[in-house]
Formats: C-alpha cells, structure tokens, sequence
C-alpha cells in the first residue's frame, strides 16, 4: 500500500511511520512530506521537503499516486483542503486527525460521536475540515483523540505532573480535584489510526480514541506518583479556585477544567481496537522513557505561577 504520512517526525507522525512500517505482514510504500527540521524516523525512508500551507510546495507530490493519506497536522480547513483537491480523483482513503476538543460542554457525559460540537471552540478548524470531508466524494475517517501522551510528547501533560513530584513539590490542582478527564497513549492512538486502513466499516466515520477508562485530577496526580516510583498517599495536593487569579496567558494546569472525557466504544467495535496501555503502565513509559532520558528531572522550570498559588492558599 501506497502511503503518504503529512508530517510524520513529531510524535503522532513518530509512532505512526515506525508501526506502519513495521507491519511485516503489509508491505507499505511510505512518503513523509514535511519541512525537513527533523530526520526521519526511520532511515532510508523517502521525504519530500515542503510547507503544506505553500501550495507550490504542495504540487511536488501532484506526479504521484497514494492509497492512502494520513493528515496528522492539519489545523485548520485551509490546510486539509489543497491536498484533498490534489488527491480527490485517486485517494482511497484520507486518515484525519481531528480532536476531542471541538466537543460543545454537555451534563451527559461520556462524549459520543455525533454529540453537538462547539462553534467557538479553538479547534473548531479541526470541525470545519470534517465537515468539508463529509461533504466531498472521498473515503475519509476521522480520529478525535482526547489527550495523548507518551514518550516524546511535546504537550507539557504527564510532565507537567512528574516535574513537581520529582522535586517534592505541592501539585496545586483547580477545583475540588474531582473533575474527570481522560489519556490515550500515543501507542494506542496510532494502533488504531492503522486499523482504519482496508476497514470498509471506517469510511465515512468518527472515531473517538483514547484510553479505556477516565480519571480525577487527584487521580491522574496519583498515578503520576506511582509512575515516578512514589507513593500517591505522601503527595501535598493544593485545591484552588480558579476564579482567584489572573494568570494573563500564564498557564497554570494543563488540563481543561471540566469533566472531559469520551465513550471509545464504536472505535474498539469498528476497528477491532483495544487499548494496550492502562494508564499506570502509560505513564511509567513515559517517565522511564522520555522524562529522565531527556534529564528533564535535573532541567530548571519556573515555579512562579504555583508560587503565585500556594502563597494565596496558604496565607
């Protein structure tokens, strides 16, 4: 199979490229198209360099044919929609990666495909683009993870955590700490984005895909700690009210503060997809694997937003 990989050196692009390739039982042609600021993950394997948002830059690939195109990092509708004009004729399937966050906020919870979304959400392009597939005769899936970790994640999540309990330090949660929300392991997640290809039940369809269960805030702290090799029970939780503070474009948690989680059913039904990570064995990958081979743990970070924090809590 013929593949063209938009991206495909950054994380999702990462793991997605070594599975695909490593699939002994396939044999796949795959094409990265990207800037070229980072090699490839797998040497030897073809890149063509170019900025998608440039459209000459684009039409190096016009002279060539894909079974298949994964468009990891498009934003917005504008990015998608030059390379679906340039492949509407010959694609058997585009793979979008969209997200969880174009969800409107809803008392009934978990999230289903299908459930309203938020007009005003920053990932409303995200939206945009699977509307605007949905609308053109291509064989399109869409995948809408909800937060993704793992080793080489470039989002501040699960490190966000490690970084104050490796050095001891109070972890200042929003809220009461019962908000609930939910991690896919970047394992998982591309796991399943393979699974589509040469599913006639994924045409046409959205997809959530994340982890198997939901978490607290306290909960994720928790883990986190137990990934780290502490124990969760000697960990200084500080809860906060948001409402307090003016952080400006400071940011003080990584998470949204709500509940914010989805039913992965049709996924795991459609695709014959399960998890393999439960979220413990997640985030010891990541702290094993990424945090401390990267030194992170011995790293300088600023503090002064959690300063800023604990002073008023405990004054």
């Amino acid at each position: 199979m013929k593949i063209l990989i938009m991206g495909g050196t950054r994380f999702i692009g990462v793991y997605l490229t070594r599975l695909l390739y490593g699939q002994e039982q396939e044999e796949h042609e795959i094409v990265l198209f990207n800037r070229g600021n980072k090699p490839a993950p797998v040497e030897g394997m073809e890149v063509v360099q170019g900025d998608r948002t440039n459209l000459d830059d684009l039409k190096k690939l016009a002279d060539r044919s894909f079974d298949a195109i994964f468009d990891n990092n498009g934003r917005e509708l504008s990015d998608t929609q030059p390379l679906v004009e340039l492949f509407r004729d010959s694609i058997k399937h585009f793979v979008y990666v969209s997200s969880a966050g174009v969800y409107l906020k809803s008392d009934q919870m978990p999230h289903i495909e299908g459930d309203p979304v938020d007009p005003k959400s920053r990932h409303k392009g995200k939206f945009e683009t699977e509307k605007y597939l949905s609308e053109q005769d291509i064989p399109f899936t869409s995948i809408r993870p909800v937060y993704i970790y793992g080793p080489q994640n470039y989002n501040d999540l699960e490190a966000w955590f490690f970084d104050r309990i490796t050095r001891d330090r109070p972890i200042p949660i929003p809220g009461n700490g019962e908000h609930i929300t939910q991690f896919g392991h970047v394992h998982d997640l591309t796991t399943a984005m393979a699974s589509v290809l040469g599913n006639r039940k994924a045409i046409g369809q959205i997809y959530n895909v994340s982890g198997e269960r939901y978490v607290t805030f306290d909960g994720l702290a928790k883990a986190c700690a137990i990934a780290v090799g502490k124990d969760p029970e000697t960990l200084k939780i500080v809860h906060y009210d948001p409402k307090k503070f003016d952080f400006g474009k400071r940011k003080a948690f990584p998470l949204r503060v709500q509940h914010f989680f989805t039913s992965i059913h049709k996924a795991q039904k459609d695709l014959y997809w399960n998890p393999e990570f439960d979220l413990i064995s997640g985030l010891k990958d990541s702290f094993q694997n990424d945090y401390l081979e990267s030194d992170r743990d011995k790293a300088d970070v600023d503090f002064s937003v959690d300063d800023e924090i604990l002073t008023a809590e405990m004054t």
